[in-house]
């Protein structure tokens, strides 16, 4: 089971779309700035608020992309609210 989440820093007003095994434990290593050159090392209060559940980890990777070039936190902010988005996203490709 792969997940693809977002999570959202209210200190930065911004998101940060992924995709991990362990969503958990991926938002620990966030905010505990794990990785070294990443965006979320910007902030320390980052929290998740999308959690959908994959197949597979390509459908994650897709997802992930998919949502990166949108380039929108208007679609973002969609998907939060109504995350069957993300399954018409994958069944459409």
């Amino acid at each position: 089971m792969h997940f693809l989440y977002i999570i959202y820093s209210k200190s930065l007003d911004k998101f940060y779309t992924g995709e991990s095994a362990s969503v958990e434990l991926r938002l620990i290593l966030h905010n505990n700035h794990h990785f070294k050159k990443a965006f979320t090392n910007a902030a320390i209060d980052w929290e998740i608020v999308l959690n959908y559940s994959c197949k597979t980890k390509n459908d994650a990777v897709y997802l992930e992309r998919f949502i990166k070039r949108m380039k929108s936190k208007k679609f973002i902010l969609k998907l939060v609210n109504d995350n069957d988005i993300l399954t018409d996203i994958l069944n459409k490709r």
